[in-house]
């Protein structure tokens, strides 16, 4: 690439949430609202919620196709899948149910609920439950009900984000009027992360150690990847559960989807594509992404191969938009330059993956924001 006009300019970005009902959709509709559940104190904004009640207005809309040619089928909580079936009308039953519910394995589940998903194992004594969604306690004990009447035990942390975390305190309280005090387990990471920014969510009684740790849940190994260097957030991991091949990575893809706004709100987009290679390596057959449909490797090989392709049409952008032809005196500050050269990047580069990319879920409303950070990443480092 060659070099272009580089201006001393500050950029602050603020991460905001999303949340479109329309042909192409959204999945992973909100933002990181940092609610907090302690003590009943509920944030009467909360995104969550209020997606929640516009969704449900929705007439039925028409799905985009997969990504990767999969099989569309009903979602069963008695049947597991097959390589190469996805479930069949996400967008809508996200819409309009409680929450949709997959097994993945003979002990392991996948479950749905407003466009955000997590796992769940079933053991022998009782059940081992990631992430306490945000606004999904009623959704998440249900789910977990309709298999099983065993006790959650253990709940794990994976990263340090109110979204997936931020109903810790109602699950807790709800798991203890059933006589139940589960583990909280959390790598180092997040609870030093926790601690740092004197979270008033729970705090994890079990920290596994960072990057590479694990636990025992009955007969189950659980393995926590940390990212030594994450592009999502300074705590981002992914859990595998051993003898499952199951990957628990939210955050990280959206499988069936081109990636989500900014890389599902990463800090940076330096790290993201080492981070894909790298759990995609570990030794899995279904990853849950925390958003998007059931995943399998091929997803991650249509993530490469998206952004391969997006870093492409962005240094060409680069290369045609020229930073100097953006310098505007009239606009009467600096900080006026650098958006209005990376909007041009974003929205030529969009518009050369439209005929290859255009029909898949949610591209008109990522790919821009995704070619921004992408411009931003090389524009800083070269």
């Amino acid at each position: 690439m060659n070099k272009f006009q580089i201006l001393s300019i500050g950029i602050s970005i603020a991460l905001f949430a999303t949340a479109c009902s329309n042909n192409a959709g959204t999945n992973q509709g909100v933002g990181r609202n940092q609610t907090t559940q302690n003590k009943k104190i509920v944030n009467p904004h909360s995104n969550v919620r209020q997606m929640s009640k516009g969704a449900t207005k929705a007439t039925t809309i028409k799905e985009a196709p997969s990504t990767v040619n999969a099989r569309y089928v009903e979602p069963s909580e008695k049947k597991v899948l097959h390589s190469g079936e996805k479930i069949n009308r996400l967008y809508n039953r996200n819409l309009k149910d409680k929450y949709i519910l997959q097994r993945l394995t003979s002990r392991t589940y996948w479950v749905q609920s407003n466009f955000y998903s997590t796992t769940f194992f079933v053991g022998k004594k009782g059940v081992l439950l990631f992430d306490p969604l945000e606004d999904r306690t009623d959704q998440l004990l249900a789910a977990v009900r309709k298999v099983t009447k065993l006790p959650i035990t253990s709940v794990v942390y994976s990263h340090d984000h109110a979204d997936h975390i931020g109903d810790a305190s109602k699950m807790l309280a709800a798991l203890k009027k059933s006589g139940a005090k589960p583990r909280i387990i959390a790598s180092k990471a997040t609870f030093d992360k926790q601690v740092y920014l004197k979270s008033k969510l729970p705090r994890p009684t079990e920290v596994i150690s960072w990057p590479q740790g694990s636990f025992k849940f009955e007969d189950l190994t659980v393995q926590l990847h940390g990212f030594q260097r994450a592009g999502h957030s300074d705590d981002h991991s992914v859990w595998l559960l051993k003898d499952e091949g199951v990957l628990h990575a939210p955050d990280l893809i959206n499988p069936d989807q081109p990636p989500f706004w900014r890389f599902a709100g990463s800090d940076t987009f330096l790290y993201h594509e080492q981070n894909l290679q790298d759990a995609r390596k570990l030794p899995w057959k279904w990853v849950n992404g925390g958003h998007g449909n059931v995943g399998e490797k091929k997803d991650f090989d249509f993530d490469l191969a998206f952004i391969k392709d997006l870093k492409k049409a962005v240094g060409d952008a680069i290369q045609t938009q020229k930073f100097g032809d953006f310098v505007d005196p009239k606009k009467g500050a600096h900080s006026a330059f650098l958006p209005a050269w990376l909007n041009a990047v974003s929205k030529q580069a969009t518009d050369t993956l439209r005929p290859k990319y255009g029909k898949y879920y949610g591209f008109e409303y990522s790919t821009p924001p995704n070619a921004e950070m992408v411009a931003e990443w090389m524009f800083s480092y070269r």
